[in-house]
């Protein structure tokens, strides 16, 4: 039992994580109609600038989780302007290609500036350590951690696309863009925010797993690829897809790490092409569902 409940608990924590991070993707394709190859490197970027900022500069780690993802979402601006904006209109290869291409430019960015070696950085001195529970159980405190930040960040997306105006216009754009512009809604201002809004939430996944995670170069390339695991599990463009697509491979990952180590390398594939054997759209999915 508690060999289970301790299986349990680390799947929790892979799928939220997981879920923080292919959330923005699912978002930006639900309302851009773009996939965005690009996500996993920004996932990586935000892991980068917690090494800069903590074990650099000595900033803590909570301003760090702040200020790293801002810098990001500044940086995705930036691309939006000056490549994403001629692409919108186009066909979803088109910004496939693109945003591949800004993929490779952030990887050798990285590791022009980084270095092609690994960096790790500890937890905060507050999360170091274990909680222990009956019948010899022990889970880490930055474990429960990032559990609390998934199920913060589930709420507070559910709120901000249920309650809010602002989520309101998102799915406004999402469903119907030219309907939205003859509300007045400023569609071009919407496009900017939404990809911002996913680079942010790639950035704050980065930073949340950096002190879990090895990081190097390559940590980008690895967490796309389990990002569209999740979203065709999921659905690609739904939000509860998401949510059930990185459960589902928690899951997978959590209790196959555990019980069958020689095979869980493709047992998120195996999983995913059940998922599209069945259902090929995935789960939940909806082509406008953000």
């Amino acid at each position: 039992m508690s060999s289970l409940a301790l299986a349990l608990l680390n799947s929790l924590d892979i799928g939220l994580l997981l879920f923080i991070i292919a959330v923005g993707l699912n978002i930006v394709f639900g309302v851009l109609n773009i996939i965005n190859f690009a996500h996993g490197a920004l996932y990586m970027l935000g892991a980068y600038l917690a090494v800069t900022s903590v074990a650099s500069l000595g900033l803590p780690f909570w301003l760090t989780l702040l200020l790293a993802p801002l810098v990001v979402a500044v940086l995705a601006a930036v691309v939006d302007r000056l490549m994403l904006r001629f692409i919108y209109q186009r066909e979803v290869t088109d910004s496939l290609l693109l945003t591949f291409a800004l993929l490779l430019i952030l990887n050798e960015s990285v590791r022009l500036i980084w270095g092609p070696g690994i960096h790790i950085i500890d937890p905060p001195s507050l999360l170091q350590g274990s909680f222990e529970f009956g019948a010899g159980l022990s889970y880490p405190r930055y474990s429960a951690f990032v559990l609390v930040v998934g199920l913060l960040t589930l709420a507070g997306l559910w709120l901000l696309f249920n309650r809010t105006r602002i989520g309101k216009i998102m799915r406004a754009a999402a469903l119907d863009r030219e309907m939205a512009q003859v509300l007045c809604i400023n569609t071009r201002l919407v496009i900017t925010g939404v990809f911002c809004f996913g680079a942010w939430l790639a950035a704050f996944g980065g930073v949340i797993a950096a002190p879990m995670r090895a990081i190097d170069p390559g940590m980008g390339d690895k967490i796309i690829i389990e990002s569209f695991i999740v979203v065709v599990i999921g659905g690609l463009g739904s939000f509860p897809g998401a949510l059930v697509g990185a459960i589902i491979l928690g899951l997978i990952h959590g209790f196959g790490g555990r019980y069958l180590p020689e095979v869980n390398l493709v047992l998120p594939f195996i999983g995913m092409a059940l998922v599209l054997l069945v259902k090929p759209r995935g789960l939940m999915g909806t082509r406008n569902s953000a």
